[in-house]
């Protein structure tokens, strides 16, 4: 048995029952880290002497009787843009590799009291700025499943940790897309929860201004449903720290089995092997006793702008000077086009940013009301070539049009899975679903749906290792 290909609640029920030790798979995914991350470069911070610490402890609980938790000696990786006590949260840069956490943000708090091991932190781009993952401190990540293409990002080194076997279930975060894209990029699933779903905090640094606060979630990333639940139920306990946490119950009740499809939301360009995806979901649902309408969704421009002020007012209000005096040349490059296309962000812009997201959040619960689970593409394109976002321009500016979506539904605070569904062209595949706010057990309910009739994603063997 390759304990390192087994999923999250596999794992989970194993050492529960005493089938395998925490150590022992603790000990199975360090190797599987030691065997591939050299190629990969997925993990960036070395935690393996407190996770087998951890693991000897969760193996002394259980042999004394006790319940360990729901993800007792599951191996996770954390994104190096939270606290982990004992850790520099870098967020990718060479200025914060100093900044050694001494408590545990919330979401990091939940995954060891639900018994999960803490095996490594994972790369993302300086300042968690790209949809590509590189930076001057930790270097390059690469995609287990062609190294040609980006892994996604921000959290690209969470995603690369996945497809590669290094662990079942990892930590990402999502502004405009940094947990939905590294997944698509991947293969794998990813939920972006409801804003205010999984309490967020990092004592280590200031309180985020009020677009981080407003858009910004942490969600789990995985290869199978069931473990994408798990993580996401974990992750949304409770958290006196974070005052937007709402403790709302899992399951909002029944919902009608009825779908939008919209292949083009605003009139993006979409590459025809992901329309082909879209369609071939929605027939899927329709077999499953779902009426699916192909129908026009409500603006996601508007809502990326809305994204792009609120995103850019503080950036460029609180980390400017940052990134200027970091001197990441791709970053600074990413950071101008951003700031170009998002225009003034003064008073009078953000303000007026504010009010328009309302009325864009009202259009939209009233559209998802009647529709509860919109199809649309995660991305308009196939997962881009390495660094393609900074070749140019006019190369930017095709990557950011086809990340329209990415870009637009944060500042809506609605949940968004992004869901595995194949590989065209040697490059994976997926599909978008999104549902009201707090309407999590919908996405993950019609994901397993769709995973158990569909595809399932595996274990990359990352360039034959």
């Amino acid at each position: 048995m390759d304990i390192f290909k087994l999923s999250a609640c596999e794992i989970a029920g194993k050492v529960s029952s005493g089938v395998l030790s925490a150590t022992e798979v603790t000990t199975a995914h360090l190797a599987r880290i030691e065997a591939v991350n050299p190629a990969v470069n997925a993990v960036v911070q070395d935690v393996s002497a407190e996770a087998l610490a951890a693991a000897a402890e969760i193996d002394r609980r259980i042999a004394a009787g006790e319940d360990c938790g729901p993800m007792a000696g599951v191996p996770v990786t954390i994104k190096v843009n939270v606290d982990q006590t004992g850790f520099a949260t870098t967020n990718g840069l060479k200025l914060m590799q100093n900044v050694v956490a001494t408590q545990d943000s919330p979401v990091v708090a939940n995954l060891r009291a639900a018994g999960a091991i803490l095996v490594g932190r994972t790369n993302t781009p300086a300042m968690s700025l790209r949809w590509f993952t590189k930076n001057d401190l930790h270097g390059q990540t690469l995609n287990p499943r062609n190294r040609d293409i980006t892994p996604g990002g921000s959290s690209g080194g969470a995603a690369a940790s996945v497809a590669s076997g290094m662990v079942p279930l990892a930590h990402g975060t999502d502004i405009a897309g940094s947990i939905r894209y590294p997944a698509y990029a991947c293969g794998l699933h990813g939920l972006r929860p409801t804003v205010g779903r999984v309490p967020a905090w990092n004592s280590s640094g200031p309180d985020r201004f009020i677009g981080a606060q407003l858009m910004a979630v942490s969600g789990p990333i995985a290869r199978t449903m069931a473990d994408l639940d798990l993580g996401f139920r974990v992750m949304a306990r409770p958290d006196i720290r974070d005052p937007w946490h709402v403790p709302m119950p899992y399951d909002s009740g029944a919902f009608e089995k009825r779908a939008a499809l919209t292949l083009a939301p605003d009139g993006m360009p979409v590459a025809e092997p992901v329309r082909e995806a879209l369609i071939a979901t929605a027939r899927r649902l329709e077999a499953e006793g779902w009426v699916v309408e192909e129908v026009d969704c409500p603006p996601m421009r508007a809502a990326a702008e809305v994204n792009a002020t609120l995103w850019m007012a503080e950036t460029g209000f609180a980390a400017a000077s940052v990134l200027s005096e970091e001197g990441e040349a791709d970053s600074l490059f990413v950071f101008d086009q951003m700031s170009k296309d998002a225009g003034s962000a003064d008073l009078p812009s953000v303000m007026e940013a504010l009010r328009r997201r309302v009325g864009l959040m009202r259009e939209w619960d009233a559209f998802l009301d009647r529709y509860p689970l919109l199809i649309c593409p995660v991305s308009g394109e196939l997962p881009f070539d390495q660094q393609s976002d900074v070749a140019s321009p006019e190369s930017f500016a095709g990557v950011y049009e086809a990340q329209l979506t990415q870009r637009g539904l944060p500042a809506l605070g609605m949940p968004a899975l992004s869901l595995a569904t194949g590989a065209a062209d040697n490059r994976p595949l997926g599909v978008q679903l999104v549902a009201r706010r707090w309407r999590e057990d919908l996405l993950l309910r019609v994901g397993a749906l769709l995973e158990a009739s569909g595809h399932v994603p595996d274990v990359s063997d990352p360039f034959g290792i």
